[in-house]
């Protein structure tokens, strides 16, 4: 959230990116969070559709004012960025919400 704290410069492409890209990289911590811990067949359903969208548009928004994409990185589902979570965060599990809320993806930026 804080990351959307702009101070208006007066170009409303440059403000409006400068808000969305973190507020659309909130949802992928959120999501990524949820399908680290969460069991719900459905709602682990709509967090890979958030992942996947939302990047896609931070992507988007990124090239239309000319700004360089990130390097790119594994997805968290892949063997070399699971490296060094523990096994038991790598799939459904019942993790309490307390132990969630704690997780790094979790936390306000």
């Amino acid at each position: 959230m804080a990351g959307m704290d702009v101070k208006p410069t007066g170009n409303i492409d440059a403000d409006f990116t400068a808000m969305m890209i973190p507020h659309h990289q909130g949802a992928i911590d959120m999501a990524v969070a949820y399908l680290r811990y969460g069991t719900d067949p459905q709602l682990r359903r709509i967090a890979q559709e958030i992942v996947v969208e939302q990047q896609q548009q931070i992507a988007t928004m990124r090239l239309a004012p000319g700004q360089p994409l990130p390097p790119s990185a594994p997805a968290f589902t892949q063997p070399e960025a699971r490296m060094g979570i523990p096994a038991a965060a790598q799939g459904p599990s019942t993790v309490s919400h307390d132990a969630m809320a704690a997780s790094p993806a979790m936390q306000m930026k």
